[in-house]
């Protein structure tokens, strides 16, 4: 395993954030670590980081305590926080020098500089002071900071938040690519991003886990037990005669010959549809179970 948490509870004065949280992340993996504001999920990242300790329990990356091992620790990890504070009036190459000596890279700083500014895409901006830089850009500096020592395990806090959606799709495909070389801890509030990037799903309230599972899995969590089907017919059908079908618990058009139809309970339905389709002489050009996103899932967990 790259990052093993055990146990680890925090309290600030009478606020207990985190309550005896333990996960697993093996060596590989990018995990999207998401829940509501004030869940815990900064806190935990920072004591993943050895920036704050926890009250009980602990952490260990690559067998290192990081309390323990605290200088070896932070050589292994790069963290990108979410307000990913940069000094503004130097320039980007001076910054990325500065934290060379930082890292202690030696011989190897100019060639990591140079690897790193074209990993993260800022060639263009090499000229500019990272006070001149878009939003976007600076974000990449940010990633160009948590990656320059080449560490092992990157914990990204908010990666992508203040970014236009051309941005995101940016930043989104850097940490992809950086996920297939280096254990990666996620954190975001854009659900799209969950799904398009991460392998397992970790889901915070109140300070605890509430659901952790291959991000494929996670649409099975939840309470809420019906589905949605979209049916396209091959002649208009009118709301009233559909819902007449068993089952269904509410319809919407998207044209005249498709619908979303809402069912009412997890029992599978699309047999229905189709008998009712042969029973008013249409046909069924298609008929598709649409699971539940990662979003619809996040607020029945934790609303």
């Amino acid at each position: 395993m790259s990052i093993v948490v055990e146990n680890v509870s925090k309290k600030y004065d009478s606020h207990l954030v985190l309550n005896n949280v333990s996960f697993g992340i093996k060596s590989g993996e990018i995990v999207g670590f998401i829940g509501p504001n004030g869940a815990g999920k900064t806190t935990m990242m920072r004591i993943i980081c050895g920036i704050i300790a926890p009250d009980e329990g602990n952490v260990k990356i690559k067998n290192l305590d990081v309390i323990d091992n605290s200088v070896d620790v932070k050589r292994l990890i790069g963290y990108l926080p979410e307000n990913n504070p940069l000094y503004k009036d130097l320039f980007i190459s001076e910054y990325l020098q500065y934290l060379s000596g930082i890292y202690n890279l030696g011989r190897e700083a100019g060639s990591r500089i140079r690897e790193t500014i074209a990993l993260t895409g800022l060639e263009s901006e090499i000229n500019k002071k990272i006070g001149e830089l878009s939003k976007g850009f600076s974000q990449r500096v940010g990633l160009a900071q948590a990656i320059l020592h080449n560490p092992d395990v990157l914990i990204l806090d908010e990666p992508t938040s203040g970014l236009d959606p051309n941005q995101i799709i940016e930043i989104r495909n850097l940490i992809y690519e950086l996920g297939k070389k280096k254990t990666i801890l996620l954190s975001t509030h854009i659900m799209q991003e969950v799904e398009a990037i991460c392998d397992r799903v970790l889901i915070i309230n109140n300070g605890e886990i509430i659901a952790d599972d291959k991000a494929e899995n996670i649409q099975s969590y939840g309470k809420i037990t019906s589905y949605t089907i979209l049916v396209e017919f091959n002649e208009p059908v009118d709301e009233s005669s559909l819902l007449t079908i068993s089952g269904i618990e509410k319809v919407k058009p998207v044209n005249n010959y498709t619908w979303l139809i809402q069912t009412a309970h997890s029992k599978d339905i699309r047999s229905d549809i189709f008998k009712f389709a042969v029973n008013n002489n249409l046909t069924v050009l298609s008929l598709q179970k649409k699971d539940k996103s990662l979003e619809e899932v996040f607020h029945e967990l934790t609303n």
